[in-house]
């Protein structure tokens, strides 16, 4: 895990990075949150002749839940919607990473408890990393 300072939470997952945007996807499905893009980073890589470990990144979102965040606080619809990189290390091990709702709210100077729809990142990524 890189420290809050940085934002940036990362954790362990024991599934490769194919499972896990797959059950990702599941689970947005299942909570009617909208997946607006699956950036496929080492696809398009490859698509240049560079190899690069299997990274995905998903832009997910809830208009009923962001529109109001980016009322309150109109920055942070830089880094709305949400979302989650799912990367294979050198070694081949997957992690997911996510911006910690803690960073964002002393990025755009509000309170966490403003953000709290923005918590769900947290449960996504746990669930996916099981």
């Amino acid at each position: 895990m890189h420290g809050e300072q940085s934002g940036l939470v990362s954790i362990r997952a024991a599934r490769p990075v194919k499972e896990i945007v797959e059950k990702l996807k599941q689970i947005l499905r299942s909570k009617a949150i909208t997946l607006f893009a699956v950036v496929d980073h080492s696809g398009e890589a490859a698509k240049a002749g560079m190899i690069m470990p299997n990274t995905k990144l998903l832009i997910f979102g809830n208009p009923k839940a962001g529109t109001p965040l980016m009322l309150a606080a109109p920055s942070i619809a830089i880094d709305l919607p949400l979302k989650i990189l799912v990367a294979e290390d050198a070694a081949g091990e997957a992690s997911i990473s996510y911006n910690s709702v803690q960073y964002l709210a002393e990025r755009h100077g509000t309170s966490p408890d403003i953000l709290k729809n923005l918590s769900v990142v947290e449960e996504l990524a746990a669930a996916a990393a099981r």
